[in-house]
């Protein structure tokens, strides 16, 4: 009789015990920290040896503006030969700010490389040209498993004297060098250093010193 209580009393401990230990494990990969990822260092390849212009461009670069999906720090990608209408997120990796933030950012750090003052809104003078920008897509793109690409599509304006100069639409398309979140990352500063020096080089051509 002894035996056999012991044997009772013993068996649901070590059920609980077993238990204890599996929700601990469930409560550590929950808590399992994210990667967090930015566009790292800008590349300053195309400027280092530019020469300065006489009189550089002052110009203002307002906060780009786009749809609520990329104003947190969620990571998209999109299987556009599986369904090119979904967009998924990342698990376990997300960015260091939002992609909003994250190209404004990019943008200032290359046209101040290419030798423009960047202005921000508060810091505009009367007169000085006004940037203003909206995203319409950022994405970690894939065309097949093994090819992807990292895509950003923007509209790009100038404004005078709140007078529209000129508009223009810019895409940027650089290919990942891996299929995962870390390949997308490098790819999608790729595609928003590409898109910045375009507006650069298309600044250059609205001749906003005389505006």
């Amino acid at each position: 009789m002894r035996t056999t209580v012991t044997l009772r009393t013993s068996f649901p401990a070590a059920v609980i015990v077993a238990c204890s230990l599996l929700l601990a494990g469930c409560a550590s990969n929950k808590g399992a920290p994210n990667t967090i990822y930015d566009f790292g260092s800008p590349s300053v390849r195309l400027f280092t040896a530019a020469t300065p212009p006489v009189a550089p461009l002052a110009i203002a670069v307002m906060d780009a503006t786009g749809p609520a999906a990329l104003d947190n720090e969620r990571m998209f990608y999109r299987l556009n030969y599986a369904d090119e209408k979904q967009a998924r997120t990342y698990a376990g990796s997300r960015w260091s700010g939002t992609p909003l933030d994250l190209v404004t950012t990019r943008i200032k750090a290359r046209l101040s490389q290419a030798h423009m003052k960047v202005l921000s809104a508060t810091d505009a003078a009367n007169g000085v040209p006004i940037l203003r920008i909206e995203i319409d897509d950022f994405v970690h793109a894939f065309r097949s498993a093994g090819e992807s690409q990292g895509q950003v599509m923007l509209r790009a304006s100038v404004f005078t004297d709140h007078r529209l100069v000129d508009q223009r639409s810019f895409i940027g398309n650089q290919p990942a060098a891996s299929q995962d979140a870390g390949g997308g990352v490098a790819a999608l500063a790729a595609s928003t250093d590409q898109v910045a020096d375009e507006i650069h080089a298309w600044l250059l051509t609205l001749n906003l010193q005389g505006k």
